[in-house]
């Protein structure tokens, strides 16, 4: 059957157009070859990029995330070669207190920490921690808005986050927790860790979680006593030391409105007596852990 010699022509010309997007097509991704630099080259580049000084004065801060990566880089540099990790927790905390107990706590203490070791940085917080069964409540997970990780769900994030900061450059990785849960699973991730690294330590410091130590040291040297019986999972000496960062996590005008301004039949206010106990607390717990810090690394 022939074709129509109008036919013909169309599809001639179509052809033609068609023809140099075929050919651009054939033709670019060996010029994109030809131009896509080596790895060499790429490792050039990038550590151009990582050059320069920053162009800027640095925030005071020891906080790793608030930190741009210049003045991360900076800070190795200058010799702070030390990160602390710090775990919390999302869990129940009685009826006047914040389920983030933990984060404020550690906000006030790494930061006080990290400042006294002079060598320093403080990482995100790990607030996601074990806090009982999910599927099956028991536990501190019995209590709404209390968030659950499974035990190697807990253990993988800080092994990521460790491992994250000895490729920077951080030679002492640092783990402190401020909840009795999470004290096992550090000391097995800081083992298995100090069993493969060879060009950094983690280190545990189960000291850090004194408070025991820290009632004793509040009611002799502070004056302040506290039943022994607490009546919820919360303690004057806690929200001392959160209250120095920000009172309202304790629900402090709440109470006050409610006639009801204390805590396991210890009294917070006057305020500014809470909050020179909170400071004292701090000042004590710092002494503390920064010693066993530093005799964690003088002894690898």
């Amino acid at each position: 059957m022939s074709v129509p010699q109008h036919a013909r022509l169309t599809l001639r010309r179509l052809s033609l157009r068609l023809l140099p997007a075929a050919l651009l097509l054939v033709i670019t991704p060996s010029l994109q070859a030809q131009n896509r630099p080596d790895a060499a080259e790429r490792e050039r580049r990038l550590q151009a990029e990582l050059a320069p000084p920053t162009p800027i004065a640095a925030k005071n801060t020891i906080w790793i995330e608030e930190m741009t990566w210049m003045e991360v880089r900076d800070a190795l540099a200058a010799g702070k070669t030390t990160a602390i990790i710090s775990t919390g927790g999302i869990e129940q905390n009685g009826p006047f207190t914040a389920l983030n107990k933990h984060h404020i706590v550690l906000r006030a203490m790494c930061d006080a920490i990290a400042r006294e070791l002079g060598d320093a940085l403080c990482a995100p917080i790990v607030d996601l921690v074990p806090e009982g069964g999910i599927e099956n409540p028991t536990g501190h997970m019995r209590y709404p808005g209390t968030i659950s990780m499974r035990q190697e769900t807990y253990e993988a994030i800080l092994e990521d986050m460790a491992g994250s900061l000895r490729t920077h450059g951080f030679t002492d990785v640092v783990f402190i927790g401020d909840s009795g849960g999470n004290q096992g699973g550090m000391e097995a991730v800081v083992n298995r860790m100090n069993e493969r690294w060879d060009d950094a330590r983690a280190h545990f410091i189960p000291e850090f979680y004194n408070y025991d130590d820290v009632l004793t040291y509040m009611e002799a040297q502070l004056g302040v006593v506290q039943p022994s019986a607490a009546e919820v999972h919360d303690n004057f000496y806690i929200n001392s030391i959160m209250m120095t960062v920000d009172p309202s996590v304790v629900r402090l005008d709440q109470r006050l409105a409610a006639g009801n301004a204390m805590i396991n039949g210890v009294p917070l206010t006057p305020l500014y007596k809470t909050l020179q106990v909170g400071h004292k607390l701090i000042e004590f717990r710092t002494a503390v852990t920064v010693d066993a810090i530093r005799k964690a690394i003088a002894a690898n």
